[in-house]
């Protein structure tokens, strides 16, 4: 396939009109057509690189951690219908035995189609039971790196990212060891300063949803986000307009820079369906509007009840992140912290032929998987 005439995301994060090829499933530096090749017109279109989410739940009524065939294969069809064409998605606060079936099912899958299945992101149960947020605090368990090793050769080796509460007895020998296998993220927790420090020197690298369900910044306790800050960590920022105000939004990308932001969904199962009652972790979620809440704990966020593409769209829109930001911070920085950058997360030669074309106000026109249009 050739894309002719589009406007083209680059490598060098910025947009050019030209032509993209796509052949045998991936972008190759030549343009020129070959003979009976189809060429799709995208002229006055935006090509995007499909994109790649590391942290979310569920969507269109199923969950990840429901551990089955036909719920993994549901959610990698809704993701991208949506241009998410590589997904990570996140466990929940369960015991080992829940958690080793999620990982079994993964290791199972076999990215025939939709969003290709290419990790894992463990984020219970090696949490603070003072920071548990919409996790089910009855499993938590200290962090735990015979556990984790365990879940690690269920999954195939699929576990890219795990989340650990470094403040937690035993945390840092377990990010020390967990780290050699995994991205290990500060997560779910009320660290000071000086712990997080430690937690980076032990091998940590990312944080998970920015600002959620951790200390925040005051200038006699800069706390965890400062720490992040000085050791140059990856961090995750849930930008649907009800996890983070504007604000911070842009405040996050001038201060920690577009290479170190990834945006995520971070969403459950409501995802793509109308208001209502849902669930998540084994506890019932009330969805009204952009707002998921735990139903017993209504201040209680719950995850978002959207996708990572409206998540960046909103970045954009609502909230005065830079198109070329956005996009960066949507596909290449996601694909780069879980390791899968080169074949994922840019539109490039040799990476997957993943495409999304949106016309100027980012309705999408068409999604392409490896060279083939889905949408």
């Amino acid at each position: 396939m050739i894309l002719k005439n589009a406007k083209i995301y680059r490598p060098d994060h910025t947009f050019a009109v030209g032509d993209a090829a796509i052949r045998d499933g991936r972008f190759t530096a030549d343009t020129v057509p070959h003979p009976g090749e189809a060429v799709l017109d995208a002229s006055g279109l935006l090509a995007l690189p499909g994109l790649v989410d590391v942290h979310f739940h569920g969507a269109v009524g199923h969950d990840f951690c429901e551990g089955t065939e036909a719920s993994i294969q549901a959610l990698a069809d809704y993701e991208a219908s949506r241009g998410v064409l590589a997904i990570c998605p996140a466990t929940m606060t369960f015991s080992e035995e829940i958690l080793g079936k999620v990982m079994r099912a993964a290791a199972a899958h076999k990215n025939e189609a939709g969003a290709d299945l290419v990790g894992i992101n463990m984020e219970g149960p090696f949490i603070s039971p003072n920071k548990v947020g919409a996790q089910n605090p009855t499993y938590l368990h200290a962090p735990d790196i015979g556990m984790f090793t365990r879940l690690q050769a269920l999954s195939g080796g699929l576990i890219r990212l795990v989340d650990v509460a470094p403040e937690e007895p035993g945390a840092p020998e377990f990010i020390f060891a967990a780290c050699r296998s995994a991205r290990v993220s500060i997560a779910h927790t009320c660290a000071d300063y000086d712990t997080a420090k430690a937690a980076f020197a032990h091998g940590a690298t990312h944080m998970t949803h920015l600002y959620n369900a951790m200390p925040g910044i005051t200038h006699r306790a800069p706390g965890p986000i400062i720490a992040a800050l000085e050791e140059g960590a990856e961090v995750e920022l849930i930008t649907d307009g009800v996890h983070i105000h504007p604000a911070m939004v842009r405040f996050t990308f001038r201060v920690f820079g577009d290479d170190k932001v990834i945006l995520i969904a971070d969403s459950m199962m409501a995802a793509g369906l109308p208001d209502g009652q849902y669930e998540l972790g084994g506890q019932a979620v009330t969805v009204k509007g952009p707002r998921a809440t735990l139903t017993a704990a209504p201040d209680t966020i719950a995850g978002s009840a959207t996708c990572l593409y409206d998540c960046m769209c909103r970045a954009v829109r609502d909230m005065g992140v830079p198109l070329e930001s956005a996009v960066r911070a949507a596909s290449e920085n996601p694909a780069k912290s879980i390791g899968i950058d080169a074949d994922y997360g840019s539109i490039a030669p040799g990476r997957y032929g993943n495409v999304i074309l949106a016309d100027e106000a980012l309705q999408i026109r068409n999604v392409i998987r490896r060279g083939e249009v889905i949408l």
